[in-house]
Order: structure tokens, then sequence, then C-alpha cells
């Protein structure tokens, strides 16, 4: 028997997602500003990535952004509702995690794509990952490996500023598998949608694209000094 509150709680993340809920963020006075989709337009015409594949990707990427924005005002006002005891409010604190590193993670594997340059052998970036990994090409095989593993979820090349290390991760969706305070770096998405428009079932093909388009200095330019 589905409980009523769950039936409540379904409606209305229907109702937000599809319509919005709440005034817009940005429109009063001492309100925090709604995030802006970033325009990563600049990225068609990329080698092994079709225009059609890329404008579906931002359009899914903008959703994101939509729905952190309507999550965060929904729950601004519950806030100041004292509705926080509620299942309803608990039910979309733990939506907008899925949403904002949706919307985040988006951004990231966009601004580490558009390159044409391999990574410099003199890099601070390729030193760190021999150091770390043996040899670049161990690291890419590894990472590589991570990316065609069975499932959807994300690819991340992270530095852990405490110890200095990298470690290649597998995040399973957007909210699980993230390591705590480290830095991402390198994101390689690996939902479906990110390749099968171009791809279908030939994940491997995609990764390699992947890897041809990769922006090394964008890349280089998260880690920490």
């Amino acid at each position: 028997m589905v409980r009523p509150w769950l039936m409540v709680i379904s409606s209305m993340l229907a109702l937000l997602l599809a319509c919005g809920a709440g005034g817009q963020g940005s429109g009063g006075e001492g309100m925090v500003k709604d995030f802006v989709p970033q325009d990563f337009s600049a990225l068609k015409g990329m080698k092994g990535f079709s225009d059609k594949a890329l404008e579906l990707h931002f359009t899914l990427y903008q959703g994101y952004v939509k729905n952190t924005n309507l999550l965060a005002q929904e729950l601004a006002k519950m806030a100041a509702q004292n509705q926080t005891a509620s299942p309803a409010y608990a039910e979309l604190k733990r939506r907008f995690g899925w949403e904002f590193n949706g919307m985040r993670l988006h951004e990231l594997y966009f601004g580490n794509l558009g390159g044409k340059e391999p990574l410099a052998a003199d890099s601070k970036l390729k030193k760190k990952i021999e150091a770390n990994f043996g040899s670049f090409d161990q690291w890419a095989a590894d990472f590589k490996a991570t990316g065609a593993m069975r499932g959807i979820g994300w690819v991340v090349l992270c530095e852990d500023p405490v110890s200095g290390r990298l470690f290649n991760v597998w995040i399973n969706e957007h909210d699980l598998g993230h390591l705590a305070g480290v830095t991402p770096l390198l994101i390689m998405d690996v939902f479906e949608h990110a390749f099968i428009p171009d791809y279908g079932l030939k994940r491997a093909e995609y990764i390699q694209a992947f890897f041809d388009n990769i922006n090394w200095k964008a890349v280089e330019g998260r880690m920490g000094k």
C-alpha cells in the first residue's frame, strides 16, 4: 500500500521539477542569485562528437541548472515556513545534492573538452600522474578501464589536497562515490546519453574520442598550488 505522504512528495517533486515553484531567487533584494547555465556552444564541431549529440547534452545540463534553482527556492521557502520536519522537506533536501552535482559535474566535463594538444611532457600534471601511476599510459589505461565498467556514472581523476595523491574514481549517478575533500581534475561522463547518440553501445570508441579532445590546460589549471 502506498503511503499518502509518499504520494504527496511524488506529486510535489513532479510539479516542482516540471513547472517550478516559488519566486525566483534573483528577484528580491538580499536574495541569493540563481545559478546561470554556462555556454559551451564553442564545443560544436569537435571531432568525434556530433553537434546534435552535444545540443542534446547541453539541454540536459540546463535542466540540472533549472532544477537546482527550483529546489533551492522551495527548500528556502519550506524552511521559512517551519516545515523542516516534514517528509517532503527531507526528500527535497536529498534530491538537491543529486541535481546540484548533476549541474556541476557537467560543467566540469564540458570545461575539460575542446583541447587539441596532448599533455606536455614537462607539465606539472604529467609528472604527478607518472609519480602516482607509474606512467601516463598506465594512468590512461586505468582511467579508461574505469569508464568501461558496466553501469552509468562518471569517471573522475581527482587530487587529494592533504596527501597530494591522485585517484581515478567512479561516481555512481551524481551523488554516490565522491571522495570527501578531493579536487576533481578530469571528468568523463559515461551516462548513456553521453555516447549512445554517436556511438551506440561502442563505449570504448566514445572514451577514445573523449581522450582525443581533452583540454589539458583546463585540467592542469584545476590542480592545487
